[in-house]
């Protein structure tokens, strides 16, 4: 029987009563009520559960999704979805930070590529736990991490009790690495370079929407992308498609959407916050939405090539409300980043803070991971990306991201040691539009484009 990932709604009750408790709603009846009829658990790691539930207790996760949905929650005020009311609660709203001539085709190749490699160097280990990760690397002579993950010299027993993610070993380990590999991470700033072709910086919600409706795969979806798709193909609209029956609207997936607002907006971060809004919508609320905002105004002023990573980072945080979970969660990463030497008891406190009420995707620890290997790392493009990668969670998504800011505030390609981009090859794996096999170079221009467009 196909258990199709992300979208059974007797796997998606466990993770909404979790988010319900987060977002300050009140689950206690409802889960009763599930536990009382034999309902699951939320899967641990994958996105289905390994048996098929009975008709029955399908039909009673429905019904208590929908229960769960109507609960009005304690932190609505200080989390608002809504733009207008994001900016009414936040007092720092950023004013431009520089002229857009800060961006030029070098600067932004090099964040291409400083995305490709943080996500690449994350791929082989994503899922795993921290222990995990920090076995396998020592094991090879690889920590703290300077250089791709690989089974070379780590013990066949180790590897057995902590297999590398299955699909992406083949492609991202070591002396597998042939090339960018496909990856969501990649295929979605792709995505948002078509929305920006063919709709201009005017796009709207529902511009978001057709063009994923056009270009994007559904196999090529994840958590609130795939119920989001769903919920469209269901007649819902934005931004309807992302509240219905969708545990997974705050977590990372907005976030890993940001980038080409960010790129493409230099010394603009409102303006890139708001096409992150616009953008995140569609499958996100609250800290969701944030984590998105956050990155594309962190971006936008990393562009210019005018500011350190701190300040960056400080203009991210002015998008989002200050009494928000995601908020708090990146200032206090902030503070540790500072307060430790050895980022490993950064991670440490982090994982102690966050790990036992969130999701590993849950876009609050993984954007607060990501603000914290950024201040952690100064801005350095290698330590940036490892640290990033090393703190676990969702590993080829904050590398990702690290990686992608690290590689705007380096400035050029040449700037990023071979060892990182070589095994590249200026080539880039992907089933959007006609992008497959595309070099970062000519990313790079057409990226450009986009930012001298009114």
């Amino acid at each position: 029987m196909l258990r199709l990932t992300w979208v059974q709604p007797e796997d998606l009750l466990g993770h909404e009563l979790r988010q319900a408790a987060q977002d300050g709603r009140e689950p206690k009846a409802v889960a009763a009520r599930w536990r009382a009829a034999g309902g699951p658990e939320a899967p641990a790691a994958a996105g289905a559960s390994p048996a098929p539930a009975s008709r029955y207790l399908r039909r009673l996760a429905e019904d208590l999704l929908d229960e769960l949905a109507d609960l009005p929650s304690a932190l609505a005020d200080d989390e608002p979805t809504d733009l207008g009311r994001i900016r009414s609660v936040c007092p720092d709203w950023p004013e431009p930070v520089g002229a857009p001539a800060g961006s030029t085709p070098h600067r932004l190749e090099a964040a291409w590529l400083g995305r490709a490699t943080g996500c690449l160097l994350g791929k082989p280990v994503e899922k795993l736990p921290l222990d995990a990760i920090r076995r396998l690397a020592r094991a090879a002579g690889n920590w703290p991490l300077t250089t791709y993950f690989t089974a070379r010299g780590v013990p066949e027993e180790l590897l057995e009790r902590h297999p590398w993610n299955r699909r992406s070993a083949p492609t991202s380990l070591a002396e597998n690495i042939d090339g960018m590999p496909e990856d969501d991470d990649l295929n979605y700033p792709l995505l948002n370079l078509v929305l920006l072709q063919r709709h201009g910086r005017a796009f709207t919600t529902t511009d978001v929407a057709r063009t994923w409706l056009d270009e994007l795969p559904a196999g090529r979806t994840f958590t609130a992308e795939r119920i989001a798709y769903r919920n469209l193909l269901s007649g819902l609209e934005p931004p309807r498609t992302a509240r219905h029956r969708n545990p997974f609207r705050e977590w990372i997936g907005a976030l890993i959407r940001a980038d080409v607002h960010g790129w493409t907006n230099p010394g603009h971060p409102a303006a890139a916050a708001g096409q992150a809004h616009r953008d995140a919508t569609l499958t996100h609320t609250a800290n969701g939405v944030y984590a998105a905002m956050f990155t594309a105004a962190t971006l936008a002023t990393a562009a210019t090539g005018d500011h350190d990573v701190h300040t960056c980072l400080r203009t991210g945080l002015t998008v989002v409300p200050p009494r928000s979970r995601l908020a708090r969660a990146v200032r206090h990463a902030v503070r540790l980043a500072h307060e430790h030497a050895d980022f490993d008891s950064v991670v440490d406190a982090l994982h102690a803070t966050h790990a036992g009420t969130h999701h590993w995707v849950h876009a609050v620890p993984n954007t607060a991971l990501i603000a914290a290997a950024l201040t952690h790392a100064n801005g350095d493009f290698a330590g940036s990306v490892c640290r990033a990668v090393s703190g676990g969670w969702d590993t080829d998504s904050n590398g990702a991201t690290a990686g992608s800011v690290a590689g705007l505030l380096a400035g050029h390609p040449a700037a990023l040691p071979d060892r990182w981009t070589a095994p590249l090859k200026n080539r880039l794996a992907t089933s959007i539009g006609d992008f497959d096999g595309i070099g970062f170079d000519t990313l790079a221009h057409l990226t450009h484009r986009e930012t001298r467009r009114p």
